[in-house]
């Protein structure tokens, strides 16, 4: 299927709210999405990080706050 959106005419707002449409269906069959090989390369180095303590693990909010706190 050739899908063509008219992005150049869609608000921002109507970009999103297609996102999360797009998103919300792939999330209700995520099992049938394949993880690429790449993901588990980057997950294990992610993990030896933590496990040097070079790196944490933060929890989601916390997480949040600092994205938002590096953005300003």
């Amino acid at each position: 299927m050739n899908l063509t959106l008219p992005l150049d005419q869609m608000s921002t707002s109507d970009k999103l709210r297609a996102i999360e449409e797009i998103w919300d269906d792939l999330s209700r069959t995520a099992k049938d999405i394949p993880s690429p090989a790449w993901h588990e390369d980057v997950l294990r180095a992610r993990d030896d990080c933590v496990s040097e303590g070079s790196s944490k693990y933060l929890d989601w909010g916390e997480a949040k706050k600092n994205i938002r706190d590096s953005a300003k």
